[in-house]
């Protein structure tokens, strides 16, 4: 039974691919800072602790592992950026990444391939379309985005497949970006931001999950791979979707000076910002999308929401 070992496994992302690979047969073990708050029903999952910075007290299991997927990292969505936030987005992700380095450099086997998490914010806010190849963009998303990539990728030097997953927006069912939207729109007080013109590269949970079990299993595929549908869309278009899937009006037009005055910075980067993300990478290795088109993926998560 190969053995993966996920770093925030109990997020969002880590949780739902966690189920996925023990329905594929895989042994997972999940390192976190709490590893008594969870109990495991199934000999096929462990909790090991750590402290998201070492390589302390997990590093043995390394070498029996076939894959590490680094999924750690702060939210960069929850709160509004103080310098102390933007510390601790930045800091968290490279504290893990520096601990698996550290893991590996005491194993005696090393595992098949590392998939990095990182995110299309390494794009920044631009206006043409971007693939993997494309340059970083400008701002702290970017930043972040790059170092985050860069500290796990000494791993090459040991023979491990290096594999970075630049994720877009996910859309799922009790969490990401649609937790905090669902309620606004219950209300009837949606509406989209700015103009509407931004793009917005989007996933579906499903798909962002297998699509790392691609990259998992297809040993070809190495370097940066755009995790987004084929088929962004624009910010009202967005909205007014997510409007029509609840069975809600998309009502008001949010100005950018308004929720930069509440978000700052945040606003700018995350909100705001635009990006046209392509998956050349996985669409060339033949990874088929469940939900390509935004209605049918928000149609899937929220018809049961929108009564």
């Amino acid at each position: 039974m190969d053995t993966v070992i996920i770093t925030g496994g109990t997020g969002f992302i880590g949780s739902n691919l966690t189920q996925k690979l023990l329905a594929k047969g895989y042994s997972v073990v999940i390192l976190t800072r709490n590893p008594d708050k969870f109990l495991s029903h199934t000999p096929a999952l462990k909790y090991a602790g750590w402290d998201g910075k070492t390589a302390l007290g997990w590093a043995n299991l390394v070498n029996e592992a076939r894959a590490i997927i680094n999924l750690a990292g702060e939210s960069i969505a929850s709160t509004r950026w103080t310098a102390e936030k933007k510390t601790k987005i930045l800091q968290s992700r490279i504290h893990a990444g520096n601990a698996i380095i550290d893991a590996i450099k005491k194993a005696n086997h090393y595992p098949e391939v590392l998939i990095q998490a990182s995110a299309i914010g390494y794009y920044g806010s631009r206006s043409e379309s971007l693939t993997e190849i494309s340059s970083p963009g400008l701002g702290f998303l970017p930043d972040v985005a790059i170092q985050w990539e860069t500290s796990t990728k000494e791993a090459i030097n040991f023979g491990i497949r290096h594999v970075i997953i630049r994720t877009g927006l996910v859309l799922g069912e009790n969490d990401g970006f649609l937790k905090i939207l669902i309620p606004v729109f219950k209300w009837y007080l949606g509406g989209y931001f700015g103009d509407g013109s931004q793009w917005m590269s989007w996933i579906h949970i499903e798909d962002e999950v297998n699509a790392i079990i691609h990259c998992l299993e297809n040993n070809t595929i190495k370097g940066p791979i755009n995790a987004v549908s084929p088929n962004p869309v624009q910010g009202k278009y967005f909205y007014k979707t997510l409007a029509s899937a609840l069975r809600r009006p998309c009502l008001f037009k949010i100005p950018e000076f308004a929720i930069t005055l509440l978000l700052g910075q945040m606003a700018q980067e995350l909100i705001l910002s635009s990006q046209k993300v392509y998956p050349d990478v996985l669409l060339s290795t033949k990874f088929n999308f469940t939900y390509s088109n935004l209605y049918e993926a928000l149609y899937s998560l929220l018809s049961k929401k929108s009564h």
